[in-house]
């Protein structure tokens, strides 16, 4: 099976270059920069276990002229729209698009732009980051790259992805509520992030800051009821095991919006908090805490001029 991995950042650098290792017939896209930097150093990875790097095969936009049997999407919600016109020559008949990006809206926009047909349900836990070297590094052992049919089929095709991620280096699974999956994470994802920016701060400071407990749960009642009005079957116990981890004094858990943010760099504000906001305007809904933090993030994306 080939393989195109869209972007060659924290996220996709990572597990295409897990891939790669593996011996699996990868391909990375890239911009002309980040393909100078790949081309001197090689793709190299820092994990917690260890450094290995691979010579990775590249393509810009401008050479791409054949198709791909999986294209793995991997860039920040905010280049979506570029990225789809750069990788439409490599979408054949056959090819399946997995996103890994943030939040719901992107699968909506896949499918209308290539047809329902070729979009899997996917998402990614990992944290790592880029250095000023372009090394990616993996901060945690966590790895995971859950994926499935959006209509919950074991088809053919999914096993044969399945097949494929396995034994490679990460926690990859099939899921059979990829979906329901989806929407846990953008949960989860919107709660830490717009805590983690809006109080400058980890889940442990928080947690043990005047009110902190109070704020984290109250901004995870909002997040939740926002998802479900946006379509989210609510699962047993999701909201109450959020609560709980996110009110962990010691947990120095953030997200990369807020890395991103202190880092002064582009942030997806409007996949992550924007589109929350979104649905609860549409639903009726009264949410002060998440608008609070999307105002908050809109505030800082001004000062980037975005």
């Amino acid at each position: 099976m080939r393989i195109l991995v869209v972007g060659a950042g924290a996220t996709g650098g990572y597990y295409g270059a897990r891939l790669a290792q593996a011996g699996k017939d990868v391909t990375f896209l890239v911009r002309e920069k980040r393909a100078e930097t790949l081309k001197k150093a090689g793709l190299q990875v820092q994990t917690p276990e260890g450094r290995f790097s691979v010579q990775p095969t590249l393509l810009l936009a401008s050479e791409l002229n054949e198709t791909f049997d999986l294209i793995i999407l991997t860039v920040k919600g905010f280049s979506l729209d570029t990225v789809l016109e750069e990788f439409a020559p490599a979408v054949g008949e056959q090819t399946m698009i997995l996103p890994v990006l943030n939040g719901m809206q992107h699968l909506a926009i896949i499918q209308k732009r290539f047809g329902h047909h070729r979009a899997l349900g996917g998402l990614c836990r990992i944290n790592a980051t880029l250095d000023e070297q372009g090394q990616v590094h993996q901060m945690t052992a966590l790895n995971e790259l859950i994926y499935g049919e959006v209509s919950g089929e074991r088809t053919t095709r999914i096993v044969q992805v399945d097949a494929l991620l396995q034994n490679v280096g990460i926690t990859a699974r099939l899921s059979k509520a990829i979906v329901s999956e989806m929407w846990e994470k953008w949960l989860f994802l919107a709660s830490v992030g717009g805590i983690a920016c809006l109080m400058r701060g980890n889940m442990g400071q928080v947690s043990r800051a005047a009110g902190g407990l109070q704020f984290i749960e109250a901004f995870v009642e909002e997040v939740v009821s926002i998802v479900v009005a946006g379509g989210y079957q609510e699962r047993p116990h999701v909201k109450e095991n959020t609560i709980k981890e996110l009110s962990n004094p010691q947990s120095v858990q953030t997200t990369s919006m807020y890395r991103d943010m202190i880092q002064g760099l582009p942030v997806e504000a409007e996949q992550i908090l924007g589109d929350l906001v979104a649905i609860s305007a549409k639903a009726g809904l009264t949410t002060p805490l998440v608008n609070a933090a999307h105002t908050h993030m809109s505030v800082y994306q001004q000062t980037l001029g975005k």
